[in-house]
């Protein structure tokens, strides 16, 4: 047959768009997914020194390497219920540009992740909507779903 075509499998991949690392962490059940350019460091629970006259989801202050860090309980911040520590629990320390160095309590952290475009369904935002939407979009990965946080909107004051 002189006009058989013949297809191999480099003919059919497809452009998934551009590939991100996310952080997987948990929050009770739901999994939530930090970029990972946004993470300097992870660090296991350690003492935080209370600071007087700040909204309740700002749990203090650490030290880590000289370094005074503020800590914010990411639970409180998206407004669930504070629960125990436990020994899942960890303190994920993030570079935000306008921000600084600041650190998030978050009960677990799972693993990392590389999702590209065509994995993330990107969120519809009302803009009527009295609080932020922290969740940019759900990130499918081995039939898991994965809230995405936007870690700016997340560290704007409310």
């Amino acid at each position: 047959m002189e006009n058989e075509i013949k297809v191999t499998n480099a003919d059919l991949i497809v452009d998934e768009g551009e590939k991100v690392q996310y952080i997987v962490i948990k929050l009770g059940n739901e999994q939530y997914g930090i970029d990972i350019k946004y993470i300097d460091n992870i660090v296991r629970m350690q003492s935080i020194t209370r600071v007087p006259h700040v909204p309740n989801y700002i749990k203090g202050v650490i030290n880590l390497r000289g370094e005074v860090i503020p800590v914010l309980n990411l639970r409180l911040k998206m407004n669930l219920e504070e629960v125990e520590e436990t020994k899942a629990s960890r303190i994920i320390i993030l570079k935000i540009e306008q921000y600084g160095l600041l650190g998030f309590i978050v009960d677990e952290v799972k693993e990392v992740v590389t999702l590209s475009e065509i994995q993330i369904e990107k969120t519809a935002y009302d803009g009527t909507e009295e609080k932020q939407n922290f969740v940019f979009g759900v990130g499918k990965n081995d039939g898991q779903l994965i809230s995405l946080l936007d870690m700016n909107v997340v560290c704007q004051e409310k």
